[in-house]
């Protein structure tokens, strides 16, 4: 693949860094649009935006760092070089939640409401920056007999040099993809507020365990050798957004029911 899409001189363009920044300003693009047809306050949702975009960067950042300490001990400069590839989606995501419930509390806007405008968002900004991890390299799959396998032979690359292995940063593009498709398809008949954005989770968690059985990079076991790091979240993701999902449809149904 091309890890560097532009090199003239010491002036480099990443191609994995282009890829997350035009996902990002896509999904920032997009919920500023759907925000707008929503009600909401579009300059706010678009603050808002700013400081995702910042803490999930940092969040995905370290716990990759986190993940990948014994590289970085010996390496402690590439700590910052993260437009080079290396960031776990899951960090990020649990940073941007964080950040982004103390900015809708602190601005009093609802909490459901931007949620379920913002989620289809993540997944398509999802879908375009991980063929940034195709073309660097990094989170690659086991080795495979497959026809759709891939090789890699750019010595820059991160992954395995001349050997087929699965496309696992397709697997994922493709499984934002469908998930983005069916939260748009949603936000139109969601019968709740947050429906959307929990459904999110729920099936971001779900095709993300499975996919994870097809990397081959080494991206550090909670259960060595049965689940990876982000499996082991990804449980957690589950069972938390089931749980938020079934307690606001609850709660829905239930001030449905109050009325009648």
């Amino acid at each position: 693949m091309y890890p560097v899409l532009v090199e003239i001189g010491f002036f480099k363009i990443f191609t994995y860094g282009l890829f997350v920044a035009t996902g990002f300003f896509i999904a920032i693009l997009l919920a500023a649009n759907q925000a707008q047809k929503a009600g909401l306050d579009q300059q706010k949702v678009l603050d808002l935006c700013f400081y995702v975009l910042v803490s999930a960067i940092i969040g995905a950042r370290v716990l990759y760092v986190v993940v990948e300490y014994r590289h970085f001990l010996e390496r402690p400069v590439e700590v910052f070089m993260f437009w080079k590839g290396g960031l776990v989606f899951y960090g990020g995501l649990i940073a941007a939640v964080g950040v982004s419930v103390w900015f809708l509390n602190k601005h009093r806007m609802p909490l459901w409401k931007v949620g379920d405008t913002v989620a289809p968002s993540i997944a398509i900004g999802q879908a375009i920056g991980r063929w940034g991890c195709f073309f660097a390299g990094c989170c690659y799959g086991v080795r495979t007999d497959v026809p759709w396998g891939v090789t890699f032979t750019d010595p820059r690359s991160l992954a395995p040099l001349n050997v087929s292995l699965h496309p696992t940063q397709i697997y994922l593009s493709l499984n934002a993809l469908l998930i983005f498709s069916f939260l748009v398809w949603l936000r139109k008949r969601k019968s709740f507020e947050g429906q959307v954005f929990w459904a999110y989770g729920i099936l971001y968690s779900i095709g993300r365990f499975i996919i994870e059985y097809y990397r081959g990079d080494d991206r550090g076991y909670a259960v060595q050798g049965v689940l990876s790091t982000s499996q082991f979240i990804g449980i957690f993701t589950l069972v938390f957004s089931l749980a938020m999902y079934f307690r606001l449809r609850s709660k829905r149904l239930s001030t449905i029911g109050g009325r009648s």
